[in-house]
């Protein structure tokens, strides 16, 4: 079939249920939100729900809503989640996880597209866009009497398979994006803050990140991307999003991006996937000896106190050399 990016736009022309299946972590509910942005529904609500997250016992009152007096606490009218997307798109994330009762009720308000709250005697119609995701095999599911069919019929209606960060083609737009988002959040831009004004739309955490060395115009070399590319990334964007963030914060205090994936997953599993690259090298060749006391107070005395070029010339972050001096075990001379 098409590539993906080809079947969710065919996707959002329609109203069509659409099932999205693939790891967890591959970016499935960002695919739905295009489906939806995209879509005949796009001025509608989106209403999103992790279906393991719905408590047994509330599983009828979330989705269909409940009537004031229905039950002790209910004191207003509570619409639920399907009436909530009443014009747009309701988007049941892990469907999978969905308990078999919850699945008949889920059955009956696509069959009948209708719900009765809790308490309610009459039904009411909804018109909505379904959109499931799952990273189970619903099949298999279904052969081990964890789901039922009838249901998965309902709503494996157009499937879409989200690949792997791994098996993506467009891995370099993914990493820079994700980025450009990373930086973004790091200086302050995306915190809300209630300091920020007209007057000074970035706010004093724009200022303080720049003043800690944030850099807004660094982008990822290709010796960056060729590393990442060459991590396995079991968690797929979302680790990646993460690794990329934390790499944002660290940079200017001079954590190298291998540090940061070495830790990541491991030194084994880095050396299993053949990316021990000179960058990985360089990192085993600085760490299998560690400088001594003196060789640091030495190599201070020499760069005349500058941390950066000590550390440099040792082979050690910036971090690792505050680190000693933090500790009070090497003195930085006057």
């Amino acid at each position: 079939m098409k590539d993906q990016h080809k079947m969710l736009e065919i996707a959002s022309l329609s109203n069509i249920p659409v099932l999205l299946q693939g790891e967890s972590g591959a970016g499935k509910e960002v695919a739905a939100r295009f489906i939806h942005n995209h879509g005949l529904r796009k001025d509608g609500p989106f209403v999103a729900l992790n279906c393991s997250s719905i408590p047994k016992s509330l599983a009828e009152s979330i989705l269909e809503g409940s009537v004031r007096g229905a039950f002790t606490g209910a004191v207003d009218e509570k619409l639920g989640l399907v009436r909530s997307a009443e014009g747009g798109t309701l988007f049941l994330d892990e469907i999978g996880e969905l308990p078999m009762d919850t699945q008949s009720k889920l059955l009956r308000i696509l069959q009948e597209k209708t719900v009765t709250p809790v308490g309610g005697a009459q039904s009411v119609p909804v018109n909505f866009r379904l959109i499931c995701a799952t990273n189970r095999n619903l099949k298999q599911e279904i052969a081990d009497g964890n789901f039922r069919a009838d249901l998965f019929y309902r709503i494996n209606v157009f499937p879409v398979e989200i690949p792997p960060l791994r098996s993506r083609t467009d891995f370099a737009d993914v990493a820079h994006d994700l980025w450009r988002e990373a930086q973004t959040q790091a200086s302050g831009r995306d915190c809300g803050c209630r300091h920020e004004t007209r007057s000074d739309p970035q706010g004093k955490c724009d200022r303080q990140q720049e003043k800690n060395g944030v850099s807004q115009n660094h982008s990822l070399s290709p010796e960056e991307l060729e590393l990442l590319k060459a991590c396995p990334w079991p968690g797929n964007v979302r680790q990646l999003k993460n690794v990329l963030q934390r790499y944002t914060v660290l940079k200017p205090y001079d954590v190298t991006l291998t540090e940061i994936l070495t830790q990541e997953f491991s030194l084994p599993k880095l050396c299993d996937k053949n990316i021990c690259s000179i960058y990985v090298t360089d990192f085993l060749k600085k760490r299998k000896k560690k400088p001594s006391f003196t060789d640091i107070e030495e190599t201070l005395l020499l760069c005349k106190g500058n941390k950066c070029k000590a550390a440099k010339k040792l082979g050690i972050s910036r971090g690792s050399l505050c680190y000693q001096l933090q500790k009070g075990r090497v003195k930085v001379a006057s």
